[in-house]
């Protein structure tokens, strides 16, 4: 991401200031108030699994609303137009109703305390080693990337030096997930949520006000931009020419199918939300609460964007100082009174914290949890552990400001995230479709997958799309065909590696692949009623089925 246009100043003033300071205290209130609750390390890592399905959704869906969602996103619709639903609607809801009514009660059933953790039960001890270390590494690369995002729009907007905002950020972040661990960092994704919404309606329907509704919008930008533009799929046939640089197919392999269920199946950042919720049932809701509003917030980032790419026409034109990046703070600048305005801020500031909080909570638990107990300190007490989290914690944010300079070195935090999600989730999620799927699947053949995933995606972006061996149009799409590669390799070797290694003991395999059960899987004793909210199934196929009907405007 290039830094935000350097004129490009809000005239914020002391209400706006308040706003924002009664944030950071509430903020830190919620820690001290989680931190009566954490006696144990479980408490710490996993809330002691304890959390209704509303909170743990609402936690799930903020835990994402990061630096892509909020500049990213509008970002996106400011330059390829209505395309940026394919992140939303192919790219997150078939992957979040499936971890929810399919992988969840593996995940919860099997009393896992992380995502490799499934994969030592499920494989063997390198396996998990490897999948812990690749996580914790990209968790921390991700972390960085929050950080970074909110320093340059800090810096741009409020006229804070940049690494000042990087420290002071990571000292709140820092702060209140040490005290109150994650129910402190899932509580405060829940105000974020609400504070991020906040941030957004008003920049919307002020945005559509001043361009005079939709229809003057589409309009407009039908007639700048070309009626593919305002269209799902135009130009996306195999072979045609378009600024995302992706065809039909690799939209939907690559996007809708590997970074997508690799991203919201695998990510602990993520699956960690539902693996803190008071029963299975909870578990298994929670990915399926979080897709409703998950399918309605592009509108929330996409609209914004479509209105800059009117109201700026010299967004992103070459020889201009606004990118594409600057679309959110540009109608901020321009729509918003003092006192909405420091909401909106606020909002941005919540958006990058949540970001990074649940990077950071995912990186401590599995680090404790995954490498530090099972590898390092075998066999201490609990009140060790807890200490130890705190502490790596600690280290896990200063590591973040440290590749918060280094995201400073790509042109693009959107394209930069996709790229260590090919690297990183998808080669974890084959490893774990495989062997969730397929019992014959051998326990060496797990490592070995992972390690053809991640370097079949690597070769392909820094040797065939950054050498040129072959012509890929842009880093979105070379990031689409990574992901495939990854997965397709992944595939290959683990198929391989079995027909030549043992299997794991079938005995060994109850609740760990698709048809068999253990007694942590079955569902937990009703609540007290039948209604439909506390059904799965019928939450996940109707999130499918309004996201299809989201469709329909935008495919034609």
């Amino acid at each position: 991401m290039q830094h935000l246009a350097e004129g490009l100043r809000l005239p914020t003033n002391g209400l706006d200031y308040a706003i924002l300071a009664i944030y950071f205290a509430v903020v830190l209130g919620i820690g001290f108030a989680a931190r009566a609750s954490v006696k144990t390390s479980l408490d710490f890592f996993l809330s002691g699994r304890s959390l209704p399905a509303w909170v743990t959704g609402l936690a799930f869906v903020a835990a994402n609303l990061g630096a892509t969602e909020i500049l990213g996103m509008a970002a996106t619709g400011a330059q390829y137009g209505v395309a940026v639903v394919h992140w939303y609607w192919i790219g997150a809801i078939p992957a979040m109703v499936f971890l929810g009514l399919v992988m969840m009660p593996f995940y919860y059933g099997s009393k896992v305390r992380s995502v490799p953790e499934f994969l030592l039960q499920r494989f063997d001890r390198s396996a998990h080693l490897l999948s812990s270390v690749l996580f914790a590494f990209a968790a921390i690369l991700i972390a960085g990337v929050n950080l970074y995002a909110l320093s340059i729009v800090v810096e741009a907007l409020l006229g804070w030096p940049q690494w000042l905002s990087i420290v002071v950020a990571g000292f709140f972040v820092l702060a209140y997930i040490t005290i109150g661990g994650l129910s402190s960092a899932i509580y405060n994704e829940v105000l974020q949520f609400f504070v991020i919404l906040a941030a957004l309606i008003p920049l919307t329907i002020l945005g559509l006000k001043r361009v005079g509704g939709w229809d003057a919008l589409t309009g407009s930008l039908e007639q700048s931009h070309g009626e593919n533009f305002l269209t799902a799929w135009g130009g996306t046939g195999i072979g045609d020419p378009n600024p995302l640089g992706a065809n039909w197919l690799t939209i939907i392999l690559g996007l809708g199918f590997v970074l997508s269920f690799g991203y919201w199946t695998t990510n602990f950042a993520e699956v960690q939300r539902a693996l803190s919720a008071k029963n299975l049932s909870a578990a298994k809701r929670t990915p399926l609460i979080a897709a409703y509003p998950k399918m309605l917030i592009v509108f929330l980032v996409m609209i914004p964007g479509l209105v800059a790419a009117v109201l700026v026409p010299k967004i992103g034109t070459p020889g201009s100082d606004l990118t594409y990046n600057d679309a959110i703070p540009l109608l901020m600048q321009e729509l918003l009174p003092n006192g909405v305005l420091g909401i909106a801020v606020t909002g941005l500031l919540a958006a990058f914290m949540a970001g990074m909080a649940a990077n950071v909570s995912s990186f401590n638990t599995v680090f404790t949890y995954d490498i530090w107990a099972r590898y390092v300190k075998k066999g201490r007490d609990d009140r060790y552990y807890l200490r130890f989290g705190r502490l790596i914690t600690a280290i896990g944010v200063l590591c973040s400001i440290g590749t918060a300079f280094l995201a400073s070195s790509f042109s693009n935090i959107m394209g930069y995230l996709q790229t260590l999600f090919s690297f990183f989730n998808v080669p974890m999620f084959v490893v774990f479709i495989i062997g969730m799927f397929w019992k014959r699947a051998s326990m060496k053949s797990g490592v070995w997958g992972l390690l053809a995933g991640t370097t079949a995606a690597m070769v392909n972006y820094f040797v065939v799309y950054k050498q040129g061996v072959i012509d890929i149009p842009s880093e979105q799409g070379a990031n689409f065909v990574s992901a495939i590669v990854g997965f397709v390799a992944g595939a290959v070797v683990m198929v391989v590696v079995t027909l030549f290694t043992a299997p794991k003991p079938e005995a060994e395999l109850a609740g760990l692949v698709y048809g068999t059960t253990s007694p942590g899987m079955e569902e937990a004793p009703s609540e007290g009623d039948d209604a439909w909210y506390r059904k799965p199934a019928l939450l996940g196929w109707g999130a499918i089925v309004l996201a299809a009907a989201c469709y329909i405007p935008y495919s034609f």
